[in-house]
């Protein structure tokens, strides 16, 4: 079995008869699409589809992907994976071999200086497998003091899931959880044979029930905008709507800002926190902003 066929099978899984347009008749022993109705919609032979999901299609046509993917409602994210997998159970072993160690991650002088003139936002620079490679004041004021964390435990995820107080700060936990899943997902398509993926995924599947539940359903996501509420412990409750940058210039990379709708109980609680944050932190503290991530 590979990655594609096991995508190929949760979003069949994810995908009713009736929104499909499909007449459901007769006991289903398994949820979602049969084989022979996605090969129908998408215009495919049944063969072809239990071969690609078996692993044994020595290629696959873009335009047959995009065929399916319409078929399966992707989203543009959703389809991308679908081409990422396909591409990776297609390719030379040598291909395989520059998705297997990614260079060091590290933030530029100038993104530093771009995050400590952002005082009034919480900000965050992303790298792969979501480790967390750049903060200001006051992104460490919201979420956690991450120049008191250990290097392998500066990744939103792992804090996510495994850091008590992180897990506490957020109204909705499962919701922001699983959403962190499907970006890891995502984040996987690109680095399959990554080492230090795998050993975050097997540490999270160990200790983490519900990771491991929500792994297996084989959900992307790359959403880029959205809402998260917080429950603080200083600040009390914040809304807060983030936006996701990309960092030209630089692989995989990404600038995470909160921001708080004016002259709101949220800014309020912001503005607040800001103040908290100059006159409670120590100098050593805000100094070890950024750190290099193979």
């Amino acid at each position: 079995m590979t990655e594609l066929g096991d995508y190929l099978r949760s979003c069949r899984a994810q995908v009713s008869p009736e929104a499909a347009g499909i007449p459901s008749s007769g006991h289903r022993r398994v949820p979602g699409l049969r084989r022979e109705e996605l090969a129908m919609l998408a215009g495919v032979s049944v063969d072809y589809i239990v071969r690609l999901e078996q692993g044994r299609a020595k290629t696959a046509s873009p335009e047959i992907l995009l065929a399916l993917a319409r078929a399966l409602d992707l989203r543009a994210d959703e389809q991308e994976y679908l081409l990422r997998c396909a591409a990776e159970a297609t390719s030379s072993s040598a291909t395989r071999a520059d998705t297997a160690a990614p260079a060091a991650q590290r933030v530029s002088t100038a993104i530093r200086v771009l995050l400590d003139s952002m005082t009034g936002v919480p900000a965050l620079v992303l790298g792969r497998r979501m480790d967390i490679i750049g903060w200001n004041a006051l992104g460490a004021a919201l979420i956690t003091d991450f120049g008191a964390l250990a290097p392998q435990n500066r990744n939103h995820i792992w804090l996510t899931f495994l850091d008590p107080r992180v897990r506490g700060l957020y109204r909705d936990w499962e919701k922001v959880a699983q959403e962190c899943v499907a970006y890891l997902r995502m984040d996987a398509g690109r680095y399959p044979e990554d080492p230090a993926l795998a050993r975050l995924i097997g540490e999270l599947s160990i200790k983490d029930e519900d990771f491991r539940r929500w792994w297996s359903t084989h959900r992307v996501r790359a959403q880029r905008s959205g809402r998260k509420e917080f429950l603080h412990p200083t600040a009390g409750e914040l809304s807060l709507d983030f936006q996701v940058l990309d960092v030209r210039g630089t692989a995989d990379q990404t600038l995470l800002i909160y921001t708080a709708e004016p002259h709101s109980r949220s800014a309020q609680a912001l503005t607040f926190l800001s103040g908290w944050a100059e006159t409670n932190h120590e100098p050593s503290a805000n100094t070890a902003r950024q750190y290099t991530r193979s």
